[in-house]
């Protein structure tokens, strides 16, 4: 379904689905559950996060094709992307990783998180718009299919800090700490783009194409892990299974990670492209006001483990003014929360989020301000 406005409202449904999950992954930062871990419930609370990320980079693209069929010239789009990157990148250094840390301890920590990823990513898509859609999504899909044979390859002779920002992650220029890194995303973001002409089609046809790609990248998800022989392999037979066969790399996202999460990403917008009951309608208002969601979100859920820590401890605990997500300090006795707390926390910062977001989600639809395109 397309609205009047020209947005497409399965992606806003699915991008909206992956704003609610990612939620879930912060407040688990703040509440002392490792990422993952040897029970089923840790594990998944986890692992179905995961597929936000690749949500995230990949829509991204689609939306800025689509975007770009709204704009007088390419050259109007390319100074879009720029301004727009460099502002997610200024975000990212800046009042996101105050909210995350609530403090302002800069010369210690910095970190390269997912909007900055995004913001870079927008940048170099400034240029490669200039090519032709076809070359885009196939240079895309390329870097998706072919980036881990670099795991297997002497590494480039470049500089430490440079190939952390393209591919190794990690400590970088000072205090930057890289998360993600350029290559595979930038790829990501390339197929993204050039699936908006997919989305272009009539919205039956669209379905159908969409719900065979979804089924062909998680079959090829099974061959692959199967298989164990490229694109993040590791002795899964060894582990708990399905856990082992679930447990794929993140950082850097291998092939087998963005497998996994791209291929139910595309039969997620097939289902919801006949989906508009009320459930569906508030979940689309999520993906309609990502980044007011974004920068909503974290502050939010950080006030909210304050207020837990105050009520379970009677003080705030100095952990959660550490340096998270990456680099808190050690986690103090006796502070983890149960699951049931964790989940209880999450489903009440996401309805209060529903609110702002419907709000704002309303101003965008009705205002045409140039600095909503902004947030």
């Amino acid at each position: 379904m397309t609205t009047a406005r020209g947005r497409i409202d399965s992606i806003d449904l699915v991008r909206g689905l992956a704003m609610i999950l990612m939620a879930l992954d912060h407040v688990r930062v703040y509440s002392g559950v490792p990422a993952g871990g040897p029970s089923p419930g840790i594990f998944f609370t986890r692992w179905i996060t995961h597929f936000v990320a690749p949500a995230f980079a990949f829509l991204a693209g689609t939306s800025i094709y689509l975007h770009g069929r709204k704009l007088a010239s390419r050259g109007a789009l390319s100074r879009f992307l720029l301004t727009r990157g460099a502002w997610l990148v200024l975000l990212e250094l800046t009042l996101i990783r105050v909210f995350w840390t609530f403090n302002l301890d800069f010369a210690h920590y910095m970190l390269a998180g997912v909007i900055w990823m995004l913001g870079i990513c927008m940048i170099l898509m400034a240029a490669i718009i200039y090519l032709p859609v076809r070359a885009i999504g196939v240079a895309g899909v390329l870097i998706i299919l072919l980036h881990n044979v670099l795991d297997f390859v002497p590494r480039p002779p470049i500089p430490e800090p440079l190939w952390a920002f393209l591919y190794g992650g990690g400590p970088s220029v000072g205090p930057l700490l890289v998360l993600y890194v350029v290559i595979p995303w930038i790829g990501v973001m390339m197929a993204g783009y050039a699936f908006g002409r997919v989305m272009e089609m009539p919205q039956e046809q669209r379905r159908r194409a969409t719900l065979r790609l979804g089924i062909g990248l998680t079959v090829l998800f099974f061959v692959v892990r199967g298989v164990n022989l490229y694109g993040d392999p590791h002795p899964w037979t060894q582990e708990r299974l399905p856990l082992g066969f679930l447990a794929t790399t993140k950082y850097p996202a291998s092939l087998a990670f963005l497998l996994m999460t791209l291929g139910p990403m595309f039969i997620a917008i097939a289902i919801a492209e006949h989906r508009t009951g009320r459930i569906a309608r508030a979940i689309t208002v999520f993906g309609r006001v990502p980044m007011f969601y974004y920068l909503l979100h974290i502050p939010l859920i950080h006030v909210a483990a304050c207020i837990v820590s105050l009520v379970r401890e009677g003080a705030i605990d100095p952990w959660l003014f550490g340096n998270h997500p990456m680099n808190p300090p050690p986690l103090p006795p006796n502070y983890t929360w149960s699951l049931g707390l964790l989940y209880a926390v999450y489903a009440l910062c996401v309805v209060a989020l529903y609110f702002p977001c419907r709000w704002y989600a309303e101003l965008r639809a009705t205002k045409r301000w140039p600095w909503l395109s902004y947030i």
